[in-house]
């Protein structure tokens, strides 16, 4: 019995590896990051696509092709890991096929030997004679059950070769598909490895077309940052008219909007405790996009001398696309800023989000909105590569927070 012990527990092993490959948590998650992965390519290739007919060079259409790239890498890697876990899955597969094989040849061996011996045996006056010529009844009834243990003891033994032939079918089924599993990975590896070459190339020759127009992109930016100073100077205009306005209804008079909002309505400390408890969950302010620009200061992409400030993200979408509240709230102001288009500002308590380069608005100050409601449309710059830009920021009154941290990636 020593025998069918281990092979009970050779299957037991079997199952767990089939269980732990089964469940395939890492390799599942490998798939979907893999599949996110492609359809964000693709979608910055629908964006590239937008941009097709105009020639002119454009910074936009660079930051695409970075982002482009740095997706085209993580895909690679992502494969890579696929692969070595496949090649780990195949290896203990393969092992286990070949000891799970030795000791269905070793089981079918001893019982073989078993039937050659039964057959030989098989006279039922045979096993009469073996039960009558005992001394005793005690030493009868032994033999008895030493014949009926024996029977059982074979008749396991055929259940165990059949569950084990069948265990090791699963296996090799199992292994093949791995196998198969593997070729395409290894396919799509080298697929993915032609399209990063040529795009490091692409991005390479486009990055010397640009360094070519130093000049005029670093004319193009101090007005970007002109833009985005009137930007910065009407909202915090606007955050100083809403304090002295709160302040002057509050008894205690706060003379700073945090002071303000905090003690003016119960439903303003909410609404502001609801915003904050949605950290890292709030929804895209548009329905799709890619970040281009994002929070704080980095060099420029071209002109790596120029330091770049950015208050908020930049999010590039389709033309047509439709700027959207994050959160409920009421529209604290709509603003037209010279040169840089319309801009809404959204008050959720104590926090603010903006939304700007809107070429066109669909709220009013004072209105109540809810999340996801479309605010406005977004500006298409047919001058500039077509590029549609939403500007987006987060504030805590006058401190300026990284959206990336608050919307759902």
């Amino acid at each position: 019995m020593l025998f069918s012990k281990k092979i009970v527990f050779i299957l037991l092993l079997l199952g767990v590896v089939s269980s732990a490959s089964g469940q395939g948590k890492s390799i599942n998650d490998l798939r979907k990051q893999k599949e996110k992965t492609t359809l964000e390519i693709e979608y910055i290739n629908h964006l590239l696509k937008e941009t097709d007919q105009n020639t002119k060079t454009s910074i936009n259409r660079l930051t695409m092709l970075e982002q482009k790239i740095r997706l085209q890498e993580s895909l690679i890697s992502n494969i890579n890991s696929e692969l070595t876990y496949l090649d780990s899955t195949i290896e203990r597969s393969s092992k286990n096929l070949d000891s799970l094989n030795t000791d269905l040849a070793m089981i079918r061996s001893r019982y073989a030997g078993m039937i050659r011996y039964a057959r030989r045996n098989q006279d039922t006056n045979n096993q009469l004679l073996f039960l009558l010529s005992a001394d005793d009844f005690n030493q009868a009834y032994k033999r008895f059950a030493y014949l009926k243990q024996y029977a059982d003891y074979r008749r396991t033994q055929a259940e165990e070769i059949s569950a084990l032939k069948e265990k090791l079918e699963k296996l090799v089924v199992d292994l093949n598909a791995r196998k198969s599993e593997k070729q395409m990975a290894l396919s799509s590896k080298k697929s993915q490895s032609d399209k990063y070459a040529k795009q490091k190339a692409d991005q390479k020759e486009y990055y010397a077309q640009l360094q070519k127009k130093e000049k005029d992109l670093k004319k193009k930016l101090e007005g970007q940052q002109k833009i985005a100073q009137r930007l910065e100077q009407a909202i915090e205009q606007s955050i100083e008219e809403e304090a002295r306005r709160i302040a002057a209804k509050n008894s205690k008079g706060a003379k700073t909007v945090k002071g303000a909002i905090a003690k003016a309505t119960p439903e303003q400390k909410i609404l502001s405790d609801d915003f904050s408890l949605n950290k890292g969950k709030l929804p895209w302010p548009l329905q799709k996009g890619l970040i281009t620009d994002h929070f704080g200061e980095h060099p420029d992409l071209v002109l790596k001398h120029v330091i770049k400030r950015n208050s908020g993200i930049d999010i590039t979408t389709q033309s047509g696309a439709k700027a959207r509240a994050v959160f409920k709230g009421e529209v604290s102001k709509v603003l037209a800023i010279p040169g840089g288009n319309m801009a809404i500002i959204l008050r959720h308590g104590s926090y603010l989000t903006v939304y700007s380069n809107l070429a066109s608005v669909s709220v009013q100050v004072g209105q109540t909105v809810q999340t996801k409601q479309e605010l406005g449309t977004i500006f298409t710059d047919k001058e500039d590569d077509n590029k549609t830009v939403l500007k987006f920021q987060i504030r805590y009154e006058y401190d300026k927070l990284d959206p990336e941290k608050w919307i759902s990636m």
